[in-house]
């Protein structure tokens, strides 16, 4: 007796839809993405090529930076971002900053 299966492509919008897990790391992704989005007039305009939305725990948001200088310029930032970002609705009382390894 042979049997056959038959394996169908999901999207990845499929997969999300029907896993909390991924809907919610999607989710999660999404405010990452809107909150950098948020804070970016806050950053000098050479700078912001350098930032990458990270993740977010709980209150605690992090800022991946491509190098020791940008995170330098970043970190003085950092109180003026989460202020801003409150005043948007989001609860932040952390940012921290993750120096990019390659």
């Amino acid at each position: 007796m042979t049997i056959v299966r038959r394996h169908h492509a999901v999207t990845a919008i499929n997969a999300m839809e029907s896993s909390p897990t991924l809907a919610r790391l999607a989710a999660l992704t999404q405010d990452s993405s809107n909150r950098l989005k948020a804070v970016l007039p806050l950053i000098p305009p050479m700078l912001r090529v350098s930032l990458q939305a990270g993740p977010i725990e709980g209150d605690s948001w992090c800022v991946i930076v491509k190098n020791n200088a940008a995170a330098a310029k970043v970190r003085q930032l950092l109180p003026a971002m989460a202020a801003h970002l409150r005043t948007k609705g989001w609860d932040v009382s952390t940012i921290r900053i993750k120096v990019q390894t390659q």
